[in-house]
């Protein structure tokens, strides 16, 4: 049986981003994915109305005359969701936490995957893969990945996006959607897993950013801790140098994902999270009808 406050925290969160899926599922969702696979129909004699290009040539060369392959769109698509749970999402300057800001995305990706009757999977890592739920359909799977990304708690804290993205490589043997929720940090040590995964999925980066890190308001020099090895850290520049370095980090970000061929969109913690996913469906719809 689950805790009160934890049954009251996903119920909360249900209801939170039950009538926000409406806005994705109203045709963007299914305009922005549909047609990802294909899946295998029949082999049928060809005729002169198809394109010549179908020809499966083994089969006519066994049948004495020409037959082509036919296929369907798959009805049924496959998202996993593949969750950064290292200690640096447990940062939060704004109301949320990155942790708190993935959990709410992640439910909305996941009740708007079910509501066209798509199967979603959970991976939740740091250093490690911590948990793999395989992808399922229904409102029951959905409300259990929630439970899981408010709930669960890693037994590591530092971080390794090129694992994760390598693993995911081998569990996904199919063709499907790939959402990497991550403040995405040291992106050149993933570019080429990053770059090889979305040669056999459609994989879209959500970077978690909480509004310090991009706009730091206190007084320098300041001490830091990292959150994931415990590393004490004096920084002794000005501020000039300061922004010119985030500027770096985030430009580094956006250039890895560009070369890999894989949306990027930013989510800042202390704003909605509806409205940048949205806006993601709009230009993507733009860039698929030119």
């Amino acid at each position: 049986m689950l805790p009160a406050e934890l049954a009251r925290q996903i119920r909360l969160l249900e209801i939170r981003t039950d009538h926000l899926v409406e806005e994705i599922t109203g045709g963007a969702y299914r305009s922005v994915f549909k047609g990802r696979g294909i899946e295998f129909d029949e082999v049928r004699e060809y005729t002169t109305d198809d394109d010549v290009r179908s020809i499966d040539w083994n089969v006519s060369a066994r049948m004495g005359t020409p037959y082509i392959k036919k296929f369907i769109e798959e009805r049924e698509l496959v998202v996993m969701l593949v969750v950064d749970l290292s200690a640096s999402g447990d940062f939060g300057a704004a109301a949320k936490s990155k942790r708190q800001t993935a959990a709410e995305l992640a439910a909305l990706l996941a009740f708007s995957a079910g509501r066209n009757g798509d199967k979603v999977g959970l991976m939740l890592f740091t250093d490690q893969l911590e948990l793999y739920l395989p992808p399922r359909s229904g409102r029951k799977h959905a409300l259990r990945i929630i439970r899981e990304l408010l709930a669960f708690q890693p037994h590591h804290r530092g971080t390794d996006i090129d694992g994760v993205l390598q693993e995911t490589a081998k569990l996904m043997k199919k063709r499907g959607i790939v959402f990497l929720l991550s403040d995405l940090n040291d992106p050149e040590k993933f570019s080429t897993s990053l770059k090889l995964l979305k040669l056999r999925q459609d994989v879209v980066a959500i970077e978690l950013r909480d509004p310090v890190e991009t706009d730091f308001p206190l007084a320098l020099p300041v001490v830091f801790e990292d959150a994931e090895t415990g590393e004490i850290v004096e920084y002794s520049g000005n501020r000039e140098q300061l922004n010119a370095e985030i500027s770096a980090l985030e430009e580094a970000k956006t250039t890895v994902c560009r070369r890999a061929g894989v949306d990027l969109i930013p989510v800042t913690c202390a704003g909605d999270v509806l409205k940048p996913l949205i806006g993601f469906f709009a230009d993507r719809r733009r860039r698929m009808r030119r």
